[in-house]
């Protein structure tokens, strides 16, 4: 056997190797969509807030703050806040299981339950913090929050699969915490951390692993 014959079987052995250890189905495309999704969304909670006009990010973070949890306006808000992430896992779901059709993957194997347990733990943590954040009445962390948590499950989940979303978990985690020392611009670092970064990693998640 050849030194090209070694280093091809090489090859091989280490891409069975990643498959087997990695969830190499999960789509850049749902990255894009889950941005779309949270800049369609997000920009409509502003508007909304903004008493149906795009007002200055620190005149709407005083509207929300001033929102009693019990009222309306700010279980509307919550409303679009759910709605916004049960699109996004569902675009998520829809464009990973596309994925693994092409590629011959299955979209379920151990790699992929490791993947959302190391996912799922920071993000329900960080959800029972802002919970008990909005029931203390500290809502200027939130969006900080939100930030964080969310990072910290990516940063956690990214040994399961494709090297960009450590790159993306530790930009939100950078993300949210500049956002800390500019308390009312939280919906705009809400928006370029769920919005444009998404879609940025997305993009290069799928030049890169599905083009």
């Amino acid at each position: 056997m050849n030194q090209q014959e070694q280093l091809s079987q090489l090859s091989e052995i280490k891409a069975l190797m990643e498959r087997s250890s990695k969830c190499l189905s999960l789509s850049g495309l749902s990255g894009v969509a889950a941005g779309c999704i949270a800049l369609v969304c997000g920009s409509y909670a502003w508007w909304y807030v903004g008493g149906g006009q795009f007002a200055s990010p620190i005149e709407v973070t005083n509207r929300f703050f001033g929102f009693p949890i019990n009222s309306k306006p700010f279980i509307h808000v919550a409303f679009i806040a759910a709605f916004t992430l049960v699109l996004a896992l569902g675009a998520a779901f829809f464009f990973t299981f596309q994925n693994s059709k092409k590629k011959g993957l299955q979209i379920w194997d151990a790699s992929t339950k490791y993947f959302l347990i190391n996912l799922f733990i920071p993000i329900l943590s960080g959800g029972l913090f802002c919970i008990a954040l909005i029931y203390h009445g500290e809502l200027y962390l939130l969006a900080s929050c939100t930030l964080i948590f969310y990072g910290l499950a990516l940063l956690n989940a990214s040994r399961y699969t494709h090297q960009e979303i450590r790159y993306l978990g530790i930009s939100e985690i950078v993300l949210g915490l500049v956002s800390t020392f500019f308390i009312g611009y939280g919906i705009v670092f809400w928006l370029f951390g769920f919005g444009v970064l998404h879609i940025v990693y997305g993009n290069v998640m799928y030049l890169k692993h599905e083009k």
